[in-house]
């Protein structure tokens, strides 16, 4: 270790503490004598007592200051012993500094505040060999940097010395860390510098050439690592591909070049430099474009350039490569393309085929919408045969039953009155046949479209337990409908009907026994079923008995015409609620649907009765139809239950007229009349006439949706054909128009 000339700091200290303690023991005792000399010296001026008393006190201050001396000794003695163990740990501090730092392989130097070299080890000389001897306690850094740049050491000093020394001196203000320098003898050098708490800097100096030899080893290695891996890449291509770097040699290729050029001998000699490859291609090859194998300078785009080359088409791509090189890829189209054309010869045959095909099928297209459209035009003619088949089989069903129904109220023979039961009784079957008919026709035609929503299930159970209680009390059997709080989401017209099928044709089969509905949930959906203690069903009758006019042989003699499951089958897949049968002969069927479950919806309120018919009492009733015996038929009823009858074919009859514009208590009118005319637009005429509110009622054969909804939304009462008596009456009744 090597310190600068300044002297040691800690020995000037102790040295100079003993000199003036010295000279405080010089000073008092030079007090001491002069205080002595006085004292001898002015024993004549007071007397003999006054002298011993000066002599006393004199004597008190030399023993004090006596005290205070040796104290003042005996601090410097121990003050002397303290500074003396201090040089020694100071000196055993430095020596192991200084071995420490002398054990360090790296360089090791210390500059103070002030930038002046303070401490400095022997590597630190042998990396700087030409600070040996010239350094001092008065060398700064800056005089270092200097000597190294006017010595050339560095790299860096010998290309531009002013600008290095700026640099350096600059990094070594900073000491922020570690940088590299490399010296012109060919060895790297890493220098570390570091900031002390004292505003100095510490700087390590570390040979790195060996690290530095390791790394080119390894970015040598990865370097022909991948030079391997780009001529396995480059075997790995069908196409032709070659290298050349910026001085236009060869550096890679690949066999499938070798192959397109034809190069049986030496390859180096036909394509070594872009030179030769330029005149072999063109020369030997006969390349038709030369420009396809051009040299281009700087980085640019990929170029394709399609050519021919002993007798076969090539795709020549180039790219200028950023190091200044040039990068060839020679693919061989020429099978491709023979492909190609006979890709493009069958896909002519394939489109000429297509077409021929494509012909076909719009002829075929052509046909099947013609037919869809006869087929709709059909179902147009069918719903339209419904609805003029409804009235006018219903017209005559209506008249008759109107008859019958007014010869019942009459009083009869017994053997007439018998006749008349029989009659009603074949009224009914005839108007159920002509239901189901007329639904099963309106389901096949689409003319009935689901409302599905939110329904309470009690609703419909309700209205099946007042319909069929009492038909089975009448055969004796116990009938069980529950309060289920369910509610599902179905139609609620369709799902009745179904419901209101499976109970009729239990009652109707059970001779004995019970029929019973149960609801019940199963995850999503509820299970509505209907179970029965009748005949039961054979498992081979379980499809057919869905089909029309189907009837088990043991059934013939119960009254029935087979249409009531064809109505569920076409109702359920409708609204895609699955059905099943379960059942086993002599003891039982049970046909259940699964309907999807809903959640609870709030009720409307049912709205109160019109105050204004509740208390209406006329007794004169305008009816309008254009069909002679209902007139008659409807004139008859009415006139047994009391009532005044007007009839009339159209709404400007003078007879209906002037019953309206007299004051009518209601007008009853036929939906379909002459010309096209309906019931609600000659209800809507005639209460023009009428002073008042003007009851009405309409009459119709017509059971489709759209009828139903169009009189709903005019608040207009509906009574389908035949029509029933007692629903006539009940309505009247309601009406308070008959008792």
């Amino acid at each position: 270790m090597r310190d600068g000339d300044r002297g040691v700091t800690p020995t000037d200290g102790r040295d100079a503490e003993l000199a003036a303690l010295r000279e405080r023991v010089r000073r008092l005792e030079k007090i001491n004598e002069a205080l002595i000399d006085r004292v001898e010296r002015s024993s004549d001026m007071d007397g003999s007592y006054s002298l011993f008393e000066t002599a006393i006190a004199l004597e008190s201050m030399v023993r004090d200051r006596t005290a205070e001396l040796e104290t003042t000794l005996e601090k410097l003695a121990d003050t002397n012993v303290r500074l003396s163990a201090a040089h020694a740990d100071a000196d055993a501090a430095r020596g192991r500094l200084r071995d420490a730092i002398e054990s360090l392989s790296d360089g090791f130097a210390i500059f103070d505040a002030g930038d002046r070299l303070i401490m400095y080890n022997e590597a630190f000389l042998k990396i700087w060999p030409e600070f040996r001897g010239k350094l001092d306690a008065t060398t700064t850094f800056t005089d270092m940097a200097q000597q190294l740049a006017h010595s050339g050491r560095t790299v860096g000093s010998q290309i531009a010395p002013e600008r290095w020394v700026r640099e350096r001196i600059e990094r070594h203000r900073e000491a922020s860390g570690a940088h590299v320098q490399m010296l012109t003898d060919g060895r790297w050098l890493q220098i570390n510098e570091l900031r002390t708490s004292e505003g100095g800097t510490v700087g390590i100096y570390t040979d790195i050439t060996s690290v530095k030899a390791e790394d080119a080893r390894q970015r040598a290695l990865e370097l022909a690592g991948r030079n391997l891996a780009l001529q396995a890449t480059l075997d790995t291509l069908s196409e032709g591909a070659c290298l050349f770097d910026n001085e236009r040699r060869l550096i890679a290729w690949n066999e499938p070049l070798v192959r397109m050029l034809n190069i049986t001998n030496n390859l180096h000699e036909a394509i070594g430099t872009h030179e030769r490859l330029h005149k072999w291609c063109i020369g030997k090859q006969g390349l038709d474009l030369a420009h396809a194998i051009e040299w281009r300078h700087g980085r640019g785009p990929r170029i394709s350039t399609d050519c021919e080359m002993q007798g076969r088409r090539f795709v020549i791509r180039s790219v200028a490569l950023s190091g200044g090189g040039m990068a060839y890829a020679f693919d061989d189209v020429t099978d491709r393309i023979r492909f190609q054309r006979s890709l493009t010869e069958q896909a002519e045959t394939l489109e000429k085929r297509v077409n021929e095909r494509t012909a076909e099928l719009v002829e075929v297209n052509r046909q099947l919408v013609d037919a869809k459209n006869e087929a709709e035009q059909a179902n147009r003619s069918k719903t339209s045969f419904i609805a003029a088949a409804s009235h006018d089989l219903l017209q005559p069903l209506n008249a008759a039953r109107l008859f019958v129904s007014a010869l019942a109220e009459r009083r009869l023979a017994a053997t007439n009155r018998g006749l008349v039961r029989q009659s009603v009784v074949a009224l009914d079957s005839v108007e159920e046949l002509l239901e189901a008919l007329f639904e099963i026709s309106r389901l096949d035609a689409g003319a009935i479209h689901p409302e599905v929503q939110s329904l309470a299930l009690d609703r419909i159970l309700s209205a099946l337990r007042i319909e069929f209680g009492p038909l089975a009390r009448k055969g004796g059997l116990t009938f069980d409908v529950p309060e289920t709080g369910l509610w599902v989401r179905s139609d609620m017209r369709l799902l009745r009907r179904i419901l209101q099928n499976f109970v009729s044709n239990a009652i109707r089969y059970t001779a004995e026994g019970s029929v019973r509905v149960v609801a019940q949930v199963d995850g999503d959906d509820i299970l509505i079923a209907v179970t029965d203690t009748g005949a039961g069903i054979a498992e081979d009758n379980r499809e057919t008995i869905f089909e029309e006019f189907r009837r088990l042989k043991k059934t013939y003699k119960t009254p029935g015409k087979g249409l009531g499951l064809a109505i569920v089958r076409r109702a359920s897949a409708m609204l895609g609620h699955r059905i099943t049968l379960e059942s086993e002969p002599d003891i039982g069927s049970t046909f259940t649907i699964r309907v999807p479950r809903a959640e609870p919806v709030a009720m409307l309120e049912e709205a109160p009765a019109d105050p204004r018919r509740s208390t209406r009492t006329g007794g004169t009733v305008t009816v309008v139809d254009n069909d002679e015996q209902v007139l008659q038929g409807m004139r008859v009823l009415l006139e047994n239950w009391g009532l005044v009858v007007v009839t009339g074919g159209h709404p400007d009859d003078p007879a209906v007229v002037e019953s309206v514009e007299g004051g009518t208590g209601l007008l009853i009118a036929d939906y379909h009349l002459d010309d096209g005319m309906t019931g609600d637009e000659a209800i809507a005429m005639l209460r023009a006439r009428h002073s008042g509110d003007l009851p009405a009622i309409v009459i119709t054969a017509d059971r489709s949706d759209e009828v139903k909804q169009k009189l709903a939304s005019q608040d207009l009462p509906v009574l389908t054909k035949p029509v029933k008596p007692a629903q006539l009456r009940a309505l009247l009744r309601k009406l308070e128009l008959t008792g």
